[in-house]
């Protein structure tokens, strides 16, 4: 079997619901939809997670892998990768970005010869209900819906998630810029849930060292499963953690540093930023060998989410809760739409390679969005647009 064509096509997924983090208005997602062809009529598919990896693809990966073994993703990754320990000094990580696109696809490949899921060619289910948590955030308006503007409307957002889909894990953010108010929402949404439910808290880096500091005293009291890069820094976090002891993740997958300052606690991965399947396998073994905790990401599309949940069934190290932003998409790029966690869990699918099925109408229609729009501004600075927002901001 020999490849004959690789196709990137970056789309776009605006959100039904927009929503407000430490760096801006995220305002949906631009993703990258990886095409591989083969000579035995098996299609595989795989996602990227920039708008900057469909250039990087076409234009400098797509022709080195025509008549090469999809099965070989070895000699594919040296085709394409130059050597990952020195691509921070040269190109940063995006050729390892687009490759970990272009190796789901292989995977998919690899599953649809056998005719297996990909957690069954990894050795088989440790568990197949794949458990993730609803988010909250402020929200901005946008058509019919109001936003979220106020503590009391973020609470029966999340109680409303519960009543309606058996939630009770949670994640949100927490960069209001203003300590007590951040406090407060805790405080509420714990009232509000109850003592059985997990709530994990994001800042993405928003707080200087003092407010952290007083902010983690605040909810201390309220059971924080995990907070997300409180600080800018590992070398911040270290300090925090003098001063509390709630657990600390981040979505920088930095294993070596964390071994030396002793945070965080758990690494928010995403397979393409590591390199691919088999890379993640590595880092997640690493981890578990460490004592550091795993979970996937949120925001990328239906491709890259089933990978995750094909992982998260195969290695019993995953064990937390990943991120969603499922109910903010206005639609996804797989038959069947998003996916719709109930009960707090999805369960694995079960097709052959990803498990999925691409729907190729959902895929024209995104790229055409893109076409027209250019990528998803996921920074967008309400108060003065033509600026970006610089941390930390409380």
């Amino acid at each position: 079997m020999k490849i004959t064509s690789v196709k990137a096509e970056a789309f776009n997924i605006p959100f039904k619901m927009p929503y407000k983090w430490s760096v801006g208005g995220y305002m949906g997602v631009t993703r990258v939809l990886v095409t591989i062809e083969t000579d035995s009529g098996i299609v595989g598919y795989g996602e990227a997670p920039s708008w900057e990896c469909e250039n990087d693809i076409n234009h400098h990966m797509a022709q080195k892998l025509i008549g090469a073994d999809p099965l070989d993703i070895a000699h594919c990754e040296e085709l394409c990768v130059p050597e990952m320990k020195v691509l921070m000094n040269t190109d940063g990580i995006l050729p390892r970005m687009s490759f970990g696109g272009i190796e789901m696809a292989l995977w998919d490949i690899r599953g649809k010869l056998w005719n297996l899921p990909i957690y069954k060619l990894l050795g088989g289910a440790v568990r197949k209900e794949i458990p993730f948590c609803e988010y909250y955030s402020y929200l901005f308006p946008k058509g019919d819906f109001s936003g979220l503007n106020t503590i009391d409307e973020i609470v029966a957002y999340c109680v409303k998630r519960k009543e309606e889909f058996g939630s009770t894990y949670f994640e949100g953010k927490c960069s209001s810029g203003d300590v007590k108010k951040d406090i407060l929402l805790i405080k509420e949404l714990r009232n509000a849930l109850g003592d059985d439910a997990i709530l994990r808290i994001d800042a993405n880096m928003a707080w200087a060292l003092p407010s952290a500091i007083e902010l983690c005293k605040g909810i201390e009291p309220y059971n924080i499963r995990q907070f997300e890069d409180p600080v800018p820094t590992f070398w911040d976090m270290k300090k925090l953690r003098q001063h509390t002891a709630i657990p600390f993740s981040t979505h920088n997958p930095d294993i070596a540093l964390a071994a030396h300052l002793g945070v965080p606690d758990i690494f928010v991965v995403n397979t393409t930023s590591l390199g691919g399947i088999n890379r993640t396998v590595g880092f997640i073994n690493a981890c578990e060998r460490m004592g550091i905790n795993v979970s996937f990401y949120s925001g990328d599309a239906g491709v890259a989410t089933a990978v995750y949940m094909q992982l998260s069934a195969a290695l019993w190290h995953i064990r937390e809760p990943h991120q969603s932003l499922f109910r903010f998409m206005e639609y996804d790029i797989i038959k069947g739409g998003t996916f719709c966690p109930k009960n707090n869990v999805v369960p694995v699918p079960e097709g052959p390679g990803i498990g999925v099925e691409v729907d190729l109408d959902a895929v024209k229609y995104g790229h055409e969005l893109y076409k027209k729009q250019g990528p998803i501004n996921q920074y967008y600075n309400s108060k003065a647009p033509e600026k970006f927002i610089r941390l930390p901001i409380g």
